[in-house]
């Protein structure tokens, strides 16, 4: 059975369109995916995310046990800041993407992607053998709210929390006499918060916002501009971009990895051997020179050898250009500006490598 978040009625009522996404009926979009897309680059948005999971770790043990579970450094966070990490498998691959924020000493929130939450589970339960910890499950008992695009400060401010807190930190605030949290975090390379609610509370912080919201040029953003966006600002999608078979190091995500950090992890060897000595692929990003959409699956090319696939493509509104993400054999000719082919129904189309992000990030906070 497919769920639904505690927004679903107000999407019904917004008569967006709805689509099945990783076993939840999900808004895809509510006017046009280019207008909403374009509504967050310039405005501000506001999407429903309530199908991402939340964990909550804690314990005597909760600090060195999820150490145990990210090659990122945990010992390094301070209360109500956060790291965006990587839930690696013996191998170094990568289970999951998720962001562990410290809420208090011995007590980390854990955001996880909707589709992997019984994986996640699954991985974190089998590593917590000789931990004094407890997680907990509490993804079926808040919503999550995402308010993301460059008015999304002033936004905040009308309604009350003048102090946002800085780029990956989270604090306590009171929006409609709602406790709750925020944090200065998204997934559209814009800035924006993310707030974190009960159930209960969800419909009415989204009527407010959207009222509060009527000033900025504010509109309900669906799943369709939530993935150009994050295309344009080359964020991962997990089963995409992610998946067990592909290290941190091989999706690009080395800047995330502290390299002097003394304590193990799952698949500290492979991914510390291929930090040294390099990778057998390599993300790269491309811009369509021909007419053409490169999509998921699609086989790459280099010199008339197949040299890899598509794994996220599709159009920047901002750039009006087909981009795409794609992993290749880590050939040190192909490189930005290097002349590559996309596959597309039999036929070859050109590409250009080019630099990622494909647009200019403005989440720093």
């Amino acid at each position: 059975m497919t769920k639904q978040t505690f927004l679903h009625d107000k999407h019904i009522e917004l008569n967006a369109k709805m689509v099945d996404f990783a076993g939840w009926e999900m808004p895809v979009q509510y006017s046009s995916i280019i207008e909403e897309h374009k509504t967050v680059r310039e405005n501000v948005g506001l999407f429903d995310v309530s199908h991402m999971g939340e964990l909550i770790v804690y314990g005597d043990d909760a600090c060195p046990y999820l150490n145990k579970l990210v090659p990122q450094d945990i010992t390094k966070l301070v209360d109500r800041k956060a790291v965006y990490c990587q839930l690696t498998n013996k191998q170094g691959g990568i289970i999951d993407d998720l962001i562990i924020y410290k809420l208090e000493d011995k007590r980390y929130l854990v955001i996880v992607n909707a589709a992997r939450i019984d994986e996640d589970l699954n991985w974190m339960v089998r590593n917590q053998r000789g931990f004094n910890v407890n997680i907990i499950n509490e993804s079926h008992n808040y919503s999550l709210l995402a308010v993301q695009g460059p008015k999304a400060k002033d936004l905040m401010a009308k309604m009350g929390v003048d102090n946002l807190p800085p780029f990956f930190t989270i604090k306590r605030a009171e929006l409609c006499n709602v406790n709750l949290w925020i944090s200065r975090t998204g997934y559209t390379g814009e800035d924006g918060v993310e707030i974190l609610v009960k159930n209960e509370f969800s419909e009415l912080l989204w009527d407010k916002i959207l009222e509060y919201g009527k000033e900025f040029d504010i509109k309900p953003i669906g799943l369709g501009a939530r993935d150009t966006l994050r295309l344009e600002a080359a964020l991962h999608l997990y089963g995409n971009d992610l998946d067990e078979n592909t290290t941190p190091v091989e999706a690009g995500l080395s800047w995330s990895i502290p390299k002097n950090k003394l304590d193990d992890y799952n698949g500290k060897a492979v991914i510390e051997d291929q930090l040294q000595k390099g990778t057998a692929k390599k993300l790269i990003g491309l811009v369509m020179i021909d007419r053409g959409i490169a999509r998921h699956g699609y086989d790459v090319y280099y010199n008339n050898e197949k040299v890899g696939v598509i794994t996220s493509g599709g159009i920047s509104p901002v750039r009006n250009e087909n981009i795409a993400l794609a992993y290749v054999k880590s050939n040190p000719d192909i490189t930005v500006d290097t002349i590559i082919q996309v596959d597309i129904r039999g036929k070859l189309y050109n590409a250009k490598v080019v630099k990622r992000p494909f647009v200019k990030k403005n989440n720093k906070g």
